[in-house]
């Protein structure tokens, strides 16, 4: 999505991974854990999508699963790191203690500004903040944003092009009839 206000501080290009062996039950992007389905794209191409995208500041990362593709995501996140000046934030099923242990993790803290980390949990619901349930945990790896900047973020939008397509995304996204 090349335009976002609910998935992350300010106007944010969105990217969501394929692949995802999780199950967080009452995920809210339960089509993108099939790590067959979606479509492949080479990194180049899609990080020449993320430099044309208008007027954002910041790439945020979801999935499925980033942390389950950590070489192609660091790779990725190399390139915006090092070509544009845009703030990058990652949300992982994983809880914190669990992706430190995955080889690379290290490597990675650099490139990502904001790591929001933990499984959803339907019965631990937060329908006003980007963390979507109390026990996910937030993690600054820079100085760039502050939990303030976070709260700030609305947590749903519907977006209708020009031609008519609807867009629902944020961490509480609304249902549409």
């Amino acid at each position: 999505m090349p335009s976002s206000l609910a998935n992350g501080p300010g106007i944010r290009c969105c990217l969501w991974l394929q692949g995802c062996s999780l199950g967080c039950p009452g995920c809210f992007n339960p089509e993108t854990h099939d790590f067959a389905g979606g479509a492949s794209y080479n990194i180049d191409d899609v990080f020449g999508w993320i430099r044309e995208a208008p007027g954002v500041e910041g790439l945020t990362v979801s999935g499925g699963e980033p942390l389950q593709q950590v070489e192609s995501l660091m790779e990725l996140l190399e390139l915006v790191r090092s070509k544009t000046d845009l703030s990058v934030l990652v949300f992982t099923g994983f809880p914190f203690e669990a992706a430190e242990q995955i080889p690379s993790f290290w490597k990675l803290k650099p490139l990502i500004d904001v790591l929001i980390a933990g499984p959803y949990v339907e019965g631990l619901a937060v329908r006003s903040s980007l963390i979507s349930s109390t026990n996910k945990t937030l993690h600054f790896f820079s100085n760039r944003y502050s939990q303030a900047d976070l709260a700030t973020v609305p947590v749903s939008e519907v977006i209708i092009s020009a031609s008519g397509d609807v867009s629902v995304t944020g961490i509480d996204p609304v249902s549409l009839r």
